[in-house]
């Protein structure tokens, strides 16, 4: 049988990583893991006894969109987060925020059009666009300026950026200042703008900035994985200009029909759940604490500052030039997944690594002291 040239898309490192973590457990070893991105925590008991009543009803198609009380929950999210007056007609519920970028790509841009984004970044942005017979583009962001564009960064002859506030896997953040002026970067190279904001609401100083607050020329994309823990539930949202809703709805007819009901009620529940999930975020809190203490006395002291997410990122030159190897070493002598840095910059990513702390604050102790151990037998 033949293979579309455009399939042949990179593997996404973390996910094998995963699997060889799979197969030691198997073997009855104990991992620690500190490779996805992923919370240890459930969904909000609010979401789970909401699915749980709602099972006694049919759960069948919804609308293309998305349930219309979500839409509205949504958009009154943005009214408490970040004080916009969203219309709910803008708002667009998804298949996860992979479902969105697919959405939003198609809706955007056309086969060869050239799409930048910032080097280090979430990998899945370059490979859902090569599927598409789209052109990823890097733009190899500085450790000084906290791994983010700026603005005269900007390729030309792009039809569009990608920002991620928080970053993954930097977890760094985007001021106001800095969102605008990519924002009115991108709009004089007539750039369309995604911005990437599945980790609002974890940031631990001041709050995430949505790019809604300065323009609303831009697609949006949101999901309830991090903040509310709902990984496997698969429900997103993006935020889409009023001329564009139409067309990412007919697109979304046709390639989806709806997102997951049961997913959809479960996350209308998940935005009543604020207390819960703020909690979380004071255990990433202390794990944070934990890694910027423990990871310099294990000799990675070159950090992006992690200022939200759940994500350090880590310069080894140091130490290795080939991360894939290092990664495994650490898995087979240590007992601790990460993630190796090529999963999220293909030129440099030989020499970094991500660490997540998303797990209990029991298991990044202990990840931490393995660590420490390995570093210093080495």
């Amino acid at each position: 049988m033949r293979k579309s040239v455009r399939g042949q898309v990179d593997p996404f490192i973390v996910m094998d990583v995963m699997e060889a973590a799979a197969r030691a457990e198997a073997a009855g070893r104990h991992i620690i893991h500190m490779e996805v991105g992923q919370p240890s925590t459930p969904a909000p008991e609010g979401a789970r006894r909401a699915l749980a009543a709602a099972l006694e009803q049919p759960l069948g198609y919804t609308v293309a969109l998305g349930l219309p009380a979500l839409r509205q929950g949504i958009a009154d999210l943005y009214r408490r987060w970040y004080g916009a007056d969203l219309d709910p007609a803008r708002v667009v519920v998804t298949p996860g925020s992979s479902g969105a970028f697919i959405l939003a790509f198609s809706a955007l841009f056309d086969a060869g059009d050239r799409v930048a984004m910032g080097y280090p970044g979430y990998p899945s942005y370059r490979q859902i666009l090569r599927a598409m017979s789209l052109d990823p583009v890097g733009i190899p962001t500085r450790p000084e300026d906290r791994y983010q564009p700026r603005p005269d960064d900007l390729p030309d002859g792009c039809a569009g950026l990608i920002l991620a506030s928080p970053g993954n896997p930097s977890g760094t953040v985007l001021r106001t200042d800095e969102l605008r002026a990519l924002s009115d970067a991108a709009k004089a190279r007539g750039m369309a703008l995604i911005s990437d904001e599945i980790y609002h609401g974890l940031s631990y100083g001041d709050r995430c900035h949505s790019a809604l607050e300065v323009t609303d020329d831009v697609f949006v994309i949101n999901s309830f994985s991090k903040y509310f823990s709902m990984t496997g539930w698969r429900v997103g949202w993006m935020v889409v200009p009023p001329d564009h809703v139409r067309t990412v709805e007919r697109l979304a007819q046709n390639m989806f029909i709806c997102p997951p009901h049961a997913s959809q009620v479960a996350a209308l529940a998940a935005l009543g759940c604020a207390a819960e999930a703020d909690a979380n975020l004071a255990v990433y809190a202390e794990n944070r604490r934990l890694m910027l203490e423990g990871l310099p006395k294990a000799g990675f002291h070159r950090i992006a500052p992690p200022e939200g997410a759940f994500y350090i990122y880590a310069d080894v030159s140091d130490l290795t030039g080939d991360s894939v190897a290092f990664a495994a070493e650490i898995l087979d002598k240590a007992g601790v997944a990460v993630t190796p840095g090529l999963d999220f910059d293909p030129d440099r990513g030989a020499r970094t690594l991500r660490f997540s702390y998303a797990r209990a604050t029991a298991d990044i102790a202990e990840g931490l002291r393995r660590l420490q151990g390995f570093m210093a037998a080495r």
